[in-house]
Parts: structure tokens; C-alpha cells; sequence
């Protein structure tokens, strides 16, 4: 029987995706692909997988699986939550190592912690059939991924590798940074024209709070409106993830990795490509506040994060064995024998 992972707990939104599906936007297909690649890039290096191969995305609250494989490898990346392994092998496992698991094991991404999304990696990744040259899921057209939908209690997630070998496990050399108190940084434009400089200095120095309403298309926030100085209709021209919409209720719509591919309303701004992953990480609930740059620092910011993300991935640590917890073996074990004291 093919290798796979079995789901027994669903989680609120959890999709495969991988690197998007570019070169399709004219035909009005949206890229897709994670909201964070930060996280997503992450999880594949712990697990030894190229940078985009497709693993799954868990959205605020993660899924249950067990393993319907001899052996397989994970890791959680892109939040500080942990992986919950219950049974014979029970353990934690927290974001940021991967761990090898067996046949029959049991595990749940038991939160996020801060993170609104995350990602999970298995090593040789997900079999599943590309779609436009992707794997990654787009809900809304049913495109990729498994079934063109997201997880379901009971689905069987074929993997590419029938049984993952006894090696040394990884971890991240340092804490990932979730940086939930950065500023989001955009450029302005393409049209803050149709703002008064008064309105772009009050979105600027502002604070929103991301809506209940958000998901993968586009993060609904929340706050003061803004006034518009030339009406909020526009002709339909060209969005990219990071566009910041403003329609008629004066409330910015940040369009994210599903979004469409054009937009009939203003866009006061663009966010820059280094922190849409720190935005993809907010929850909602969680505010946040905009601060201006000029292209020419945006291409240099994300250089710089390249830069120290590849710095990272060349650095990852080896996982000393002897520092796992096995907590099925501690609760065999008698650790205290006779009576103590604590004046001993």
C-alpha cells in the first residue's frame, strides 16, 4: 500500500502548497503558493527537501495524523507551536526540528502558538499531481493539491517516500522570529493619488487590527477609515500579492496569495515582498501598523533577508539524541527511590 498520512483530525484550513503557480495570471489564475515561504522554505531544509516542494500549510489551528508509512520525517516551521505525539512514542516535538516517526504513530500540531499559519514538511514531500506545474491549492477554482479542497477527516495524503532512514535529526540554529511587533513596510501606490497626503499620513500612522473576515485572498483589516479624494472606482488594472485595496467602506483590504488577478479598486500602497510573510503570520485579532519605504529599500531589504535566510539553512543544527525527551520511557522509569529531602 502507498506510504501515506491519514487524516484523523482536519484543522481549521490546512492545504498542500509549494512555491505558486506563476505564469498563468493573464488567464486570471492567481499564483497561490504559501502565505508565509519563510516558514514553508524552513520546513523543507529540516526534512532535507528542495526549497518548494509541496508540504502543507496549517491555518490558526493544526491538524491530526497517523502515520500509514514504516518511517517518516517531519518538521513544524514558521510559529512556535509543537508537534504532539501520543501512543508508544509519545513525545513533543517543538517547531523548528524534525523528528522521525513510525508506522501507527499518532501526532497533532497541538497549537501555533503565535503564528496564524505555519508549515508542515515531510521528507520526499507530498505525491500528488501538479496542476498548471503546481501542487499548491486554490480553493476557489478546486485547482491542486488534494482534491482542490482543503484537508477532511479520513482523507489518506499519499507521500512520495515509502520510508524515511535513520539519520540525525535538524533544528533551526536559533528561535524563529515571528517579528508580530514589525512594522509592515510598503511602498505607496500605484494609486495614492486618489488619497489627499493628509489620508496617506493618517493610513501611515495608524493601527489596524486584522479582521475575523481575513483568509488566503486577501486580509481584511480593521481601524479608522480612510477618506477617498477621487471616488473608490477604478479601472480594473493589475493586483499583486501585497496590493493594499481601499474600497468604498474605506478599509484596506490587503490582497494575499490567492488573491485575483485584477481590481477595480485604489491601491494606496504595495507591501513589500520581505514582510509578506510577517504579515501572512498575524492572527486575526492582531494589530498592526504600516511604515513607508521607497523601492530602492524594498529591493534591499529583501536582499538582506536572503541573505541571512541562506545564512540560517547553512547552519542548521545537528539534534544531540541524547537531549530528546522520550516521555513514554520516563513514565517506566522510577527516578526518585526512598524517601528525599529537600535540606539533602
Amino acid at each position: 500500500m502507498t506510504a501515506a498520512l491519514e487524516v484523523v483530525t482536519p484543522g481549521i484550513h490546512t492545504t498542500v502548497q509549494d512555491g505558486g503557480r506563476r505564469g498563468f495570471q493573464d488567464a486570471g489564475v492567481p499564483v497561490s503558493g504559501p502565505l508565509d515561504r519563510i516558514g514553508l522554505r524552513l520546513a523543507n531544509a529540516l526534512v532535507g527537501n528542495a526549497p518548494e516542494t509541496p508540504a502543507l500549510e496549517l491555518i490558526l489551528q493544526g491538524p491530526g495524523f497517523e502515520v500509514a508509512a514504516d518511517a517518516l520525517r517531519v518538521a513544524l516551521a514558521g510559529c512556535n507551536g509543537v508537534i504532539e505525539v501520543s501512543g508508544p512514542h509519545a513525545r513533543s516535538i517543538a517547531a523548528g526540528r524534525s523528528a522521525r516517526l513510525l508506522r501507527g504513530d499518532r501526532f497533532r500540531v497541538a497549537h501555533l502558538g503565535d503564528a496564524g499559519c505555519a508549515y508542515l514538511a515531510i521528507e520526499g514531500g507530498i505525491e500528488l499531481p501538479m496542476c498548471l506545474g503546481s501542487a499548491s491549492t486554490y480553493v476557489r477554482a478546486r485547482l491542486g493539491g488534494f482534491g482542490g479542497r482543503a484537508l477532511q477527516r479520513g482523507d489518506r495524503l499519499p507521500l512520495r517516500l515509502d520510508s524515511a532512514a535513520q539519520r540525525a535529526e535538524k533544528m533551526l540554529p536559533q528561535r524563529f522570529d515571528l517579528a508580530l511587533d514589525q512594522p509592515i513596510r510598503v511602498v505607496l501606490g500605484p494609486q495614492d493619488d486618489f488619497f489627499s497626503e493628509a489620508e496617506q499620513a493618517r493610513f501611515l500612522a495608524g493601527e489596524y487590527v486584522v479582521s475575523a473576515q481575513s483568509d488566503r485572498m486577501g486580509f481584511r483589516l480593521d481601524g479608522a477609515p480612510l477618506a477617498h479624494a477621487k471616488g473608490y472606482n477604478i479601472v480594473s488594472d493589475g493586483i499583486v500579492c501585497g496590493s493594499i485595496q481601499v474600497p468604498g467602506s474605506g478599509l484596506p483590504i490587503v490582497l494575499m496569495a490567492d488573491a485575483q488577478t485584477t481590481g477595480g479598486y485604489p491601491k494606496i500602497a504595495t507591501v513589500i515582498s520581505a514582510d509578506i510573510p510577517v504579515l501572512g503570520r498575524r492572527r486575526p485579532g492582531r494589530a498592526l501598523r504600516f511604515a513607508a519605504v521607497s523601492v530602492s529599500e524594498a529591493e534591499s531589504l529583501r536582499r538582506a533577508q536572503e541573505a541571512a535566510l541562506d545564512r540560517s539553512l547553512a547552519t542548521l543544527r545537528t539534534v544531540d539524541a541524547a537531549a530528546v525527551i522520550d516521555v513514554a520511557s520516563l513514565y517506566t522509569q522510577s527516578l526518585i527511590s526512598g524517601v528525599a529531602s529537600a535540606t539533602d
